[in-house]
């Protein structure tokens, strides 16, 4: 028997309205798997990774975590809507990075990494701080765990958020387009951080990106979403070096051109 996918969606759609911003989405990420999702803006790249921390609700199909439903819970051999207490229960398996660091103002890097260990958890503060310490070590930010957000740069603020996100322990982690609110100098030291998790860590990953050269580099699978669909799948090198389809050719050629 094969593994079970440690994500899957099946024929999930969301809509807004009259507008579908997803249709029919099947999606089946394995364990440790490193997938990007390129496409155009709308083509709900982002809300794909939105769903799955359930800031979006679906409104068709079932997201599966781990072989659980996300949204759904088991009652009498049928899924129903889940209460909270499953959702969190779930949800606790994944972690995401938002692309506008989302760190809490008031409270230096280590306090940002330790509030929800702490409050959620139910982590003891001193191993909390040895966690926060170590991740933040991790990423390059031993020295600054006194720090608050507004006396880091961007690309620093970025990889506290990163630790931050890894102090719950996910098995998932969620990247969405996490360079593109930094300089261009800084990209490169975020990219860093996330190449030595995907070497270090045994993470299932799904990052939205604008950043080609990266997710040739980085990813086990390349998406190329356009109209709320998968138009497009497969390894890096055979995405990007001989893309089949005539949307993902004119999707490529003008990212490359702008780039």
């Amino acid at each position: 028997m094969t593994e079970q996918p440690m994500v899957r969606f099946e024929n999930v759609s969301k809509r807004y309205g009259a507008l579908t911003v997803l249709d029919g989405l099947n999606l089946d990420v394995a364990r440790g798997e490193k997938v990007s999702i390129i496409g155009p803006s709308g083509s709900g790249k982002t809300t794909v990774l939105r769903m799955l921390m359930t800031l979006e609700t679906i409104n068709d199909g079932v997201i599966w975590v781990e072989g659980e439903p996300l949204t759904h819970m088991k009652r009498n051999g049928k899924l129903v809507p889940a209460d909270l207490a499953h959702i969190r229960k779930i949800r606790a398996k994944i972690g995401m990075v938002f692309q506008s660091f989302n760190l809490f103002p008031h409270m230096t890097a280590m306090q940002n990494c330790i509030e929800a260990p702490i409050t959620v958890l139910g982590m003891k503060r001193a191993e909390a701080e040895e966690r926060a310490a170590e991740l933040l070590d991790m990423v390059g930010l031993s020295q600054k765990k006194g720090h608050y957000p507004s006396q880091l740069s961007g690309g620093q603020q970025q990889r506290v958020a990163i630790a931050r996100a890894l102090a719950m322990r996910p098995k998932i982690m969620l990247f969405d387009e996490v360079t593109s609110a930094l300089d261009p100098e800084l990209v490169g030291e975020v990219l860093e951080v996330i190449r030595k998790l995907g070497r270090e860590h045994d993470l299932t990953m799904l990052m939205v990106t604008h950043q080609m050269g990266f997710a040739k580099e980085f990813s086990d699978r390349v998406c190329f979403f356009h109209a709320g669909k998968i138009c497009e799948q497969g390894p890096p090198s055979e995405l990007f070096g001989a893309p089949k389809n005539e949307r993902t050719r004119q999707f490529l050629h003008a990212v490359l051109e702008a780039g």
